[in-house]
């Protein structure tokens, strides 16, 4: 629960810091001079939302009891209908079934470049482990 309760506020903070930046980029790089409010408060939700569920939802990868390929389908679909969700009804992805195609699949491929480095990162970090593992 304390892992937990740590994640979910590491991922809310990160959730409003990525809000801020979006909104400098907005703001400088934007042709708006004003912006409006209901829709920034929404957007900010959303994001916030985002940056805690992508974080508490990698915990699914501590449950032992459950094999690699199961905890990664877990994780894939709770962040992947998540995320949709929260996109349909922002508006961040056309509700049509060439948006949703579209940013399913590049959902997929960035969701699949992510998973292969933290895989290989903490294969080289078992590897590393179990060679000083012999050395004793």
């Amino acid at each position: 629960m304390k892992t937990f309760l740590l994640r979910s506020i590491l991922g809310i903070f990160f959730g409003s810091f990525l809000t801020l930046v979006v909104l400098f980029i907005v703001i400088f790089v934007g042709d708006h001079d004003t912006l409006d409010a209901s829709i920034l408060v929404k957007n900010a939700i959303g994001q916030v939302f985002c940056g805690w569920f992508f974080t508490v939802t990698p915990l699914l990868f501590e449950n032992e009891r459950l094999s690699l390929p199961v905890q990664t389908m877990l994780h894939f679909l709770c962040v992947s209908i998540l995320y949709f969700i929260v996109a349909f009804v922002l508006g961040w992805v056309p509700f049509t079934t060439t948006g949703f195609l579209a940013i399913l699949g590049l959902f997929i491929v960035i969701y699949a470049i992510i998973w292969t480095a933290f895989y290989m990162y903490f294969k080289k970090q078992a590897a590393k482990l179990n060679k000083e593992l012999r050395e004793l």
